[in-house]
């Protein structure tokens, strides 16, 4: 028998959805801008706007995912940064039951979010998020972008990190982070980073702090 059934009760919440996934046995997380949003940074989105749920899955999800009545909805994120993919994850519980469902620290879904990162707006978005995670672990960010496959995320996340010059950028080890050769340019019409061979906004190289347009 196909189809999608439920028991009568209260509506569904997109947790609910995200459980029976890993009950289904996928392997999925919470992950990106709504990892973010769980580690307290969701005031720097825009305001009014339902961010769809950030869900990161080794395989593609079944079709009735997308026929689930709940809103803002899903998207399926790509998952190519991270060779082992439980890095970075942590349970949280949900529900009466406390279901465990796996959610990026709030480490991982930055790098998560510098791998999306492709336009002036969104660094400088990401940038003003950036700003507020002062109490980011080392630690973590170092097995995080040791780990991580992508030279270009790696060298945007660092350079991002290095320009708001948290404290914990300091105790970040580059030396031990592959970060490939040769230039990538992140944004067009920018400015070469010397140290991380990107282009990126010339006014948030300059130092200057421009309005950002929200995610």
């Amino acid at each position: 028998m196909h189809g999608l059934y439920r028991k009568p009760g209260p509506p569904l919440k997109w947790q609910q959805v995200v459980y029976s996934l890993i009950v289904l046995g996928h392997d999925v997380h919470v992950g990106h801008l709504t990892a973010l949003s769980y580690h307290g940074y969701e005031h720097t989105l825009k305001l009014g706007v339902a961010q769809r749920i950030r869900l990161y899955s080794t395989r593609s999800l079944p079709s009735w995912v997308g026929k689930v009545d709940i809103g803002p909805g899903f998207i399926k994120m790509k998952r190519n940064l991270f060779p082992d993919g439980s890095i970075g994850l942590i349970n949280v519980s949900f529900g009466t039951w406390d279901w465990p469902i796996p959610y990026s620290s709030a480490e991982r879904a930055f790098i998560e979010l510098a791998s999306t990162l492709e336009t002036r707006e969104d660094i400088l978005q990401a940038k003003l998020m950036l700003e507020g995670a002062a109490n980011l672990r080392p630690m973590l960010l170092q097995s995080l972008l040791e780990a991580c496959g992508n030279i270009q995320t790696k060298r945007l996340f660092l350079w991002l990190a290095r320009t708001i010059g948290h404290p914990w950028y300091k105790h970040i080890d580059i030396s031990r982070i592959n970060l490939g050769t040769g230039k990538r340019q992140v944004v067009s019409g920018g400015t070469l980073d010397a140290q991380f061979l990107i282009t990126v906004p010339k006014e948030v190289q300059d130092g200057q702090q421009p309005k950002a347009d929200h995610f």
